[in-house]
């Protein structure tokens, strides 16, 4: 599966993932560039969807970094080993946000529209950044 497909997948299925996103998250050929770094988050009962009186848990169970130039898609990083992951938090500042597939049909996703928030996320990680 392409990065482009496998993009797409993870934002329409059934996953819960968390998109940290340079800008507005439009997957279009003819879109700016932009990067996305994608926190999946674990699946279950210790999941739970709000964290109202602290309850709730949202661990974070792979990491993805990815990045478009001229409206094609490259993984540039994926990690689902524990000890890596274990140092990405999701951010509280966690909204719902419009999403543009590559269809031009729009979804709803819950991440982060932040310049610079996903490279500070990979640094403060030790993981470094691939821009």
């Amino acid at each position: 599966m392409d990065a482009q497909a496998e993009l797409s997948s993870l934002l329409t299925g059934g996953s819960r993932v968390i998109v940290i996103s340079e800008r507005d998250v439009d997957l279009r050929s003819g879109a700016a560039g932009n990067r996305l770094l994608l926190l999946r988050i674990a699946e279950g009962s210790l999941a739970a969807g709000g964290r109202g009186g602290g309850f709730g848990e949202r661990k974070v169970v792979e990491v993805m970094l990815l990045s478009s130039a001229g409206g094609a898609w490259a993984k540039l990083f994926d990690s689902s080993e524990e000890s890596t992951v274990a140092r990405f938090d999701v951010p509280y500042h966690v909204a719902r946000i419009p999403m543009v597939l590559a269809d031009g049909t729009e979804s709803m996703g819950y991440g982060v529209v932040e310049p610079g928030l996903a490279d500070r996320m990979l640094q403060d990680a030790g993981v470094g950044s691939s821009s």
